[in-house]
């Protein structure tokens, strides 16, 4: 998945937060440090923007080849590696207490030099960011009034369940790297049929961004209904895509991937340069409910024609 991770790693967090007996601010802090940290292993993307800019592709749809083709390189190894995780979570929990804080940078720097071992320089570079990125999850942890073991386990949540998000689209990721263990060769299929199978993938996704804020409204006293603008319903025109436009895939997504997130932008629209937190709020879940909805409508008439 390429939007649900921290999502997802946010719901669900946020939940058992809940259900544990904590208050509402503090299972939403739990729940946006978890999703932080499920965006830590795809930090080797970086990569990707270098190899774009080094490629000197020709028009919009060649700069998209071009990036995903250098994602390839680094991308799913070892930033994706749950046996990486372990030592990340000690590191990033015990930077943060007394007692260990003087070790704490040893499983790190220990990750950089293993990155670097089986990567080279590229790989050293990549592993520097993992950690950099996961500490600076740490800071913001930190400022939340949030101790070592919630940092602990929301790094948990966030790390272990980002690579099997990633089974469904492109290379599955490398579980057990850096050993030469491979748990799956191919990406799972939901569909045998490859636009019905990218569209049930799509799906995934927009549940664990609907999971996100379910949640967060039930937390924050929040209505959906009374959040959601009409201008959502413009979504369903997009049911006329399925028959002007080619039928996407996973191998080429990109004309369906950027015309139904921009169907998404009724939703910014009307926000003007009024900003409050109540129209930013009404914006996102508007915009994400146009794309739910045109999604629907896509999928609906590509199986009628």
């Amino acid at each position: 998945m390429i939007a649900g991770h921290a999502p997802l790693a946010f719901a669900l967090v946020a939940v058992m937060a809940t259900v544990s007996g904590a208050s509402s601010e503090r299972a939403l802090r739990l729940g946006l440090v978890a999703g932080g940290f499920a965006l830590v292993p795809d930090v080797d993307m970086v990569y990707a923007v270098a190899g774009l800019l080094g490629a000197n592709p020709a028009g919009l749809w060649g700069a998209v080849d071009a990036f995903w083709t250098s994602s390839k390189v680094v991308h799913r190894d070892l930033s994706h590696s749950l046996l990486v995780a372990i030592p990340a979570v000690v590191g990033f929990a015990a930077v943060t207490t007394q007692r260990f804080k003087g070790v704490a940078s040893l499983p790190l720097i220990g990750l950089i030099t293993l990155g670097g071992v089986t990567g080279g320089l590229l790989g050293g570079v990549i592993m520097g960011l993992y950690v950099a990125m996961g500490l600076a999850v740490v800071l913001i942890a930190s400022a939340l009034d949030l101790g070592p073991q919630a940092i602990l386990a929301t790094a948990v949540v966030g790390l272990g369940l980002h690579p099997f998000g990633d089974i469904f689209t492109g290379t599955p990721p490398s579980f057990f790297a850096p050993l030469g263990v491979e748990v799956l060769v191919e990406r799972v299929a939901l569909h045998p049929d490859p636009t019905l199978n990218l569209l049930a993938i799509f799906g995934v996704e927009l549940l664990c961004l609907w999971a996100a804020v379910v949640v967060a409204t039930e937390l924050t006293g929040r209505s959906i209904q009374a959040t959601i603008d009409w201008r959502a319903t413009a979504g369903a025109a997009y049911g006329a895509a399925a028959v002007v436009m080619p039928a996407p895939t996973l191998d080429v997504s990109y004309h369906f991937v950027f015309s139904v997130v921009a169907i998404g932008s009724v939703g910014v629209a009307p926000l003007g340069f009024e900003l409050t937190r109540d129209r930013l709020v009404s914006a996102t879940i508007t915009g994400l409910a146009a794309i739910s909805l045109a999604g629907t409508a896509y999928t609906v008439v590509y199986l009628i024609v």
